[in-house]
Order: structure tokens, then sequence, then C-alpha cells
């Protein structure tokens, strides 16, 4: 199916003026989120999680970020074009297999952890060069 013209440009309006970078399902990030305070006042905190889940396209597009919170597993849902959304970093590579990771709602403590991918590549580095 094609997109209609008026939906194409409604989408460049609302899209990214600046590029996130890529991630996906398994990777940790860390979120710079605009909160608004008060009376016109606004700061940014910064979310670190796991991302389980990246949904939808275009304009729609969303992710949801886990993260751990005093023992509680919190999840946010964060839309990709959203002003909220001040920045992304990028702070590890998840070496998994799917694209929904809702498994890890289940698991706790050293259960809950991904394999990295820059661990990976180091180990097979090292084993390559014995």
């Amino acid at each position: 199916m094609h997109a209609s013209k008026e939906i194409l440009t409604v989408e460049k309006k609302i899209a990214r003026a600046e590029a996130l970078p890529e991630f996906r399902s398994g990777d940790t990030i860390r979120v710079h989120a605009k909160i608004k305070e008060g009376a016109g006042k606004e700061r940014i905190q910064y979310v670190e999680g796991v991302v389980i889940r990246k949904s939808g396209k275009g304009a729609t597009k969303t992710f949801t970020l886990r993260k751990m919170s005093d023992g509680i597993g919190v999840e946010i849902i964060y839309p990709m074009n959203s002003g909220t959304v001040s920045t992304i970093e990028v702070v590890s590579r998840g070496d998994v297999r799917r694209s929904r990771l809702f498994y890890l709602r289940a698991l706790t403590g050293k259960a809950a952890r991904l394999k990295s991918k820059d661990s990976n590549a180091g180990n097979a580095a090292n084993t390559a060069s014995k």
C-alpha cells in the first residue's frame, strides 16, 4: 500500500531535524528527556535502560525502555519523533536473537543481564590469537 501525499507531508513536518543514533532491541541506551516542572521550568533528566521493543514506522515510531528502579521494573514508551526526547546515547550493544524481549519481565538479578556484543568480539579475538 502506498501512503497518500497528504500523509507524507504531515510526517515530514513531524519528523526530527537531527538524526538519532541507530539502536535495536537488547541495546542499553541513555535517553535524555525533557521534563517540565512547575511554572515554565524545564530540565533534562536521563534514563538508562534496555530497549525491549521497537515498533511503528514513520511518525508513529516508538521504543520501549525497561529499567530497574529500587528493585521494581519500570517500562517507559518513548515516541521517536517526540520533542521530549532530547538525545539518545548507546551505552552498550546487546547480543540478542529476538526483537521483542518481553521475557526479561520475568527474570530478576543476574539472570536478567544480557550478553554484550562488545565483550563477545573481544573474547573471539583473544581465542583466535592463542
